[in-house]
């Protein structure tokens, strides 16, 4: 591979490369929403857009058309965590070639059957990038392939250059930076390269994940770290170790560096599903979480920054833990522990707090609660908030009122595990009545069931978790004396809320009555 290119050379390798045979110039947009949130103008690049939802068409394609016919004819061989991968594969189709394609176990299924139906022959190895790329160097050689890099290659990196080269001619009037999700360094060394050729004064932003940021370590130490290990939420760029030629690139020309965590990026889904109705991959979303970022650290307001969305291969299954993380990625959700006094009434007051918190009225987001001590009840509580910054503040005015709170919001453990877990046996619930209520999702509706409520019917166990639609769904576990079963079903009737007891659900009697 032909090293130390100057910016003249791959300026030159960018404004001729041979992308458009397979790539569409993709669309910049106005992220509308978000632009009037963070008070600067936010610009989407919308690669996400491609044939194979990604960006690695571009610098696939362009390598690949620089092969003699010879080498086409022998066939190619790829390492990649998924979306390099459909660029070779739909390359290789294009351009009449065989392509294997070395993939990590870890690879999405739904990158896996991408390449299979464009065509690639798929081979499945290690955990990692670095993994799958060791392998792929001993399959070139024992079955005479041509290797394309996803990342090391002047003639990739140029391939990926031309997205600059489309969001300057795209974009000619004020550009305060452009952030760049990193993962081996190809897609950022050909955005650098352009930018600062054409228009210097532009800032090129790298972005990674705070478990995946080789690149930043690198520049930091001055030469290449291996990471020992990667997180695969954003496997698009779960690399350990970047490329020679992108590092040197990276490290001359990248201004800064952002690291973004997973509930940064799930928030940034969630915004840029706002505002195009897209659903990009966590890889696809690290340039927009890093803008919020900037902006919030540096307080700028009236400036203009590009994200480039640079990928969308998303697995369905991965949707819900998005959506779950999102709330609490942007602090619009705030979660705790919370004691209260075990007696009558202690409940009601605890809700009618929450109702009086200073700031304005609050909407409960969850509710785990299981009677577990005669003397004191701990609760898992989420609320939504007005901002960055409140959980703290909400705390120390539960802790205030006599209720003693610990904040959740920042507990990996509480919001990926705890929070499912709450309940069990208890001993304390005898003669317990277990029902499933449908509310409406509008403020008194918990307070109306609590008024209607005899004084003596002890709650027993509240589960209730917002899921974005018009009614919730509720479950509660009562003691309701048996003298009081007439009063019990006036109040059914009364409280008008559709329910179904499940006191006799087996399952209940499995996992939660004693």
């Amino acid at each position: 591979m032909t090293k130390h290119l100057k910016p003249a050379d791959y300026l030159k390798k960018i404004l001729t490369a041979r992308v458009y045979d397979v790539a569409v110039e993709s669309a910049l947009e106005p992220a509308k929403n978000l632009s009037r949130r963070l008070h600067n103008k936010v610009l989407l690049k919308r690669e996400d857009q491609q044939a194979v939802f990604s960006f690695k068409l571009r610098g696939a394609y362009n390598k690949m058309a620089h092969l003699t016919p010879k080498q086409l004819k022998q066939g190619v061989i790829c390492a990649s965590a998924g979306n390099h991968a459909q660029g070779v594969a739909l390359s290789a189709h294009k351009l009449g070639s065989r392509a294997v394609i070395v993939m990590p176990t870890t690879t999405p299924q739904l990158k896996v059957d991408a390449v299979r139906a464009l065509g690639g022959e798929v081979v499945l190895h290690g955990d990692s990038y670095s993994d799958a790329y060791a392998h792929a160097a001993v399959l070139e050689k024992k079955q005479g392939l041509t290797f394309v890099h996803p990342f090391d290659d002047p003639d990739v990196i140029a391939g990926q250059g031309t997205i600059a080269m489309e969001i300057l001619r795209q974009h000619q009037g004020p550009l305060n930076a452009v952030f760049v999700a990193v993962g081996g360094g190809g897609l950022i060394s050909g955005v650098a390269n352009y930018i600062k050729a054409v228009r210097p004064e532009v800032r090129v932003i790298g972005v990674q994940t705070a478990d995946s940021d080789a690149m930043l370590q690198s520049v930091r130490a001055g030469k290449r770290v291996t990471l020992p290990d990667v997180g695969l939420f954003a496997d698009g760029t779960a690399v350990k170790l970047v490329g020679q030629e992108t590092f040197r690139i990276a490290r001359g020309l990248v201004d800064e560096f952002i690291t973004v965590d997973t509930d940064a990026v799930c928030a940034a889904i969630k915004d840029i599903f706002v505002d195009t109705r897209s659903i990009v991959e966590p890889s696809g979303a690290m340039a927009v979480a890093a803008v919020k970022q900037y902006v919030a650290q540096k307080k700028t307001r009236g400036e203009t920054y590009a994200a480039i969305l640079c990928g969308a291969n998303m697995n369905f299954d991965r949707l819900r833990f998005v959506a779950e993380r999102a709330e609490v990625g942007e602090e619009r959700e705030a979660l705790f522990a919370v004691t209260i006094p075990e007696e009558r009434g202690s409940f009601r007051r605890f809700c009618e707090l929450i109702g009086e918190l200073p700031g304005g009225a609050r909407n409960v987001t969850e509710f785990n609660y299981r009677i577990s001590d005669s003397a004191k009840a701990h609760v898992f509580v989420g609320l939504t908030t007005h901002g960055k910054g409140e959980s703290a503040k909400i705390a120390a005015n539960f802790s205030r009122h006599g209720f003693q709170a610990l904040d959740l919001t920042h507990d990996d453990l509480a919001k990926e595990h705890i929070r499912h877990m709450v309940g069990g046996h208890s001993a304390l619930a005898q003669d317990e009545r277990l029902l499933r209520f449908v509310f409406p999702e509008r403020p008194g509706a918990l307070m109306k069931f609590l008024s209607n409520m005899r004084p003596n019917w002890n709650i027993t166990l509240f589960h209730y978790r917002n899921q974005g639609a018009d009614y919730g769904r509720i479950l509660v576990g009562l003691q309701v004396p048996k003298a009081d079963a007439k009063a019990f079903a006036a109040f059914l009737g009364t409280l008008g809320y559709p329910h179904v007891e499940e006191t006799g659900n087996p399952v209940y009697r499995l996992f939660l009555q004693t």
